[in-house]
């Protein structure tokens, strides 16, 4: 005897048709601050020439690490504008740094919850292992039905894709400061806000900073997905090379998302590092 299919599927189509109906002006709210936000990081990127934005970032990753990070961001950032590859690299760069941005501030609020509270840590975790093992391409169905095809609905499936890693790893870096500490700032009269921005996040960051690595990472990673509902840059040179099969144009695309993603990933990671 065979039980019936339980109507899942169309369980989430109805709750998505009642979304859309119900929640049309509120998207498109949401569709438009993100717009902007892509837009005016990309017109930033774009707005000095290729070579002196080079010239910045060396001298950020001179900076932040050391002289062999700056001459990789000088010979990674030169051959991006050789190969012709530089405004959609920076068209992925922004879509990246706005999604990365919005699951930071997203995460991290939520992840010190979390590590406050064992209730809003067990809601929270299922819903984690979720969203990570769900596979990256069906976050594009429900995005692209809220906020049409377009950069807007990358950002939405980077987001929900790439979030999690901030979240656990800001819950786990302030459950892992000591409880010694936490007496002592309680002995002193801390309040909570005082125990957690001065004593809690502080002694977290190295933590916190790995998350929004791998949130950084895990954002870059659905460039190349995002191509597939419109979403321009890099991305959509990798999906045009796959699709024609060519693999030449298909490397070099692949090459500066890989600039890009040691860029992103040696900055970031070096924020919380000492020199060397």
């Amino acid at each position: 005897m065979n039980l019936p299919k339980l109507p899942i599927g169309k369980g989430i189509e109805w709750l998505e048709d009642w979304l859309t109906t119900y929640f049309g002006p509120f998207f498109d709210l949401i569709h438009a601050v993100i717009g902007g936000m892509v837009d005016g990081i990309d017109a930033a990127l774009t707005f000095l020439p290729a070579i002196v934005l080079t010239v910045i970032i060396a001298a950020l990753a001179y900076w932040i690490g050391k002289w062999r990070m700056a001459l990789f961001a000088v010979i990674g950032l030169l051959l991006i504008d050789n190969l012709g590859l530089w405004d959609p690299s920076m068209q992925s760069l922004a879509l990246v740094l706005t999604a990365s941005l919005l699951a930071v501030l997203i995460g991290v609020p939520v992840g010190v919850f979390c590590a406050q509270s064992k209730t809003v840590q067990n809601i929270v975790t299922p819903i984690l292992d979720f969203m990570q093992t769900m596979p990256a391409f069906v976050y594009l169905l429900p995005a692209v039905s809220f906020f049409s095809l377009g950069v807007v609905p990358g950002v939405i499936a980077s987001i929900i894709f790439a979030i999690p890693p901030t979240i656990r790893l800001t819950n786990l870096g302030i459950r892992q400061v000591s409880p010694e500490l936490v007496e002592a700032a309680d002995a002193f009269g801390s309040t909570a806000s005082q125990k957690l921005f001065k004593l809690q996040l502080p002694i977290a960051m190295p933590t916190i900073m790995a998350g929004i690595n791998q949130t950084i990472m895990l954002s870059l990673s659905m460039v190349v997905i995002s191509s597939m509902i419109g979403a321009q840059g890099v991305g959509a040179y990798v999906y045009r090379a796959v699709s024609q099969a060519k693999t030449g144009a298909g490397f070099e695309a692949g090459i500066a998302i890989v600039i890009i993603a040691i860029l992103l990933d040696r900055l970031t990671q070096k924020l919380v590092k000492p020199k060397q």
